[in-house]
């Protein structure tokens, strides 16, 4: 790192008083200059006094969620790099350093953590099938950039931050903050990070089961939103699949005799290719929508690094 680079430690918890000061202490150790920040999730414990005894900043954010907690923190916090960590102490400090100098080196806007478990009892089974699902799906959805969408440790430039819309409430904030790479086209990379075992008395607050349908949730949304003519396109495919199916037994019986005997199916055939028209052009007009957004998130990228390059300059 250079000495003009502030680095800022986020660590949005949620009742993590077991795990939280050792969390602490272990990247103070790592990188002795930075800026911590616990972003303290409406825990009922003493996680947040706890993380002030050790030294951090504590930020509260009342409403449950870590996108949530995330949002808070890129508003508030102000830094060169954004390292962000979970607080469960699952993370290898030792890591950071190669992953800020990574991405101060080569340029990037992200460099994600990509977890490397030892031990069985570190990632529970339908959590690494569940992983490797979400991670195929994203692959096919978005591309192949990523090869862990759900790590929440990663480091960030100060042009991603200030750029990063952050609409997500929930764990799956890691996936919208992967899509954002993917729009703006920024460059990223990975480092593979080793991934341990929660400590006795910590307690994963995911559920396999409802967390990945609202994962698969926000995807499918985060797909209306960054890839509409793919998504209407689809539905417009489908209800143009069945207006045809339909209408041909109609249209041969009118061929073969002149009359047509099927209203019902005429009218339901009918139908079905004026929504699909509908819907296509509702794929169309978002889809230029879309070009404009993308185009002032672009803007709000070069902004942001355009300030952070004159405050290194000054």
């Amino acid at each position: 790192m250079t000495k003009n680079t502030s680095v800022a430690l986020i660590i949005p918890c949620l009742n993590e008083e077991v795990t939280i000061a050792k969390v602490i202490r272990e990247f103070r150790s790592v990188i002795r200059s930075v800026d911590i920040y616990v972003i303290d999730n409406g825990s009922v414990d003493k996680t947040a006094s706890i993380a002030a005894k050790e030294g951090a900043n504590v930020l509260l954010q009342p409403l449950r969620g870590k996108g949530n907690a995330i949002r808070l923190a890129f508003s508030e916090v102000q830094a060169s790099v954004y390292l962000m960590v979970d607080g469960d102490h699952t993370y290898d400090a030792k890591s950071a350093l190669d992953m800020i100098n990574k991405l101060n080196r080569e340029q990037l806007d992200m460099v994600v953590g990509v977890r490397k478990h030892e031990k069985r009892e570190a990632y529970r089974a339908g959590h690494k099938l569940g992983n490797q699902i979400f991670n195929k799906l994203f692959e096919i959805i978005f591309g192949n950039q990523f090869s862990d969408i759900f790590s929440g440790y990663r480091v960030f430039s100060h042009a991603f931050v200030k750029s990063f819309p952050a609409q997500s409430s929930g764990f799956d904030i890691e996936t919208e903050l992967s899509v954002h790479c993917i729009n703006l086209k920024l460059r990223t990379g990975e480092i593979e990070t080793n991934y341990i075992e929660r400590p006795i008395g910590s307690f994963s607050k995911l559920n396999t089961f409802l967390d990945g349908l609202l994962i698969l949730a926000s995807m499918i949304r985060l797909l209306r939103q960054n890839k509409p003519m793919l998504f209407y396109g689809f539905f417009s495919f489908v209800a143009t699949i069945v207006g045809i199916v339909l209408s041909l037994p109609v249209l041969l019986t009118y061929l073969e005799t002149g009359l047509v005997p099927r209203f019902p199916s005429l009218i339901v055939a009918a139908s079905s290719l004026i929504v699909a028209c509908l819907i296509l052009m509702t794929g169309v007009i978002l889809q230029t929508m879309l070009s404009f957004q993308a185009e002032n998130r672009h803007l709000s990228y070069l902004a942001a690094k355009s300030q952070q390059q004159n405050r290194q300059i000054k």
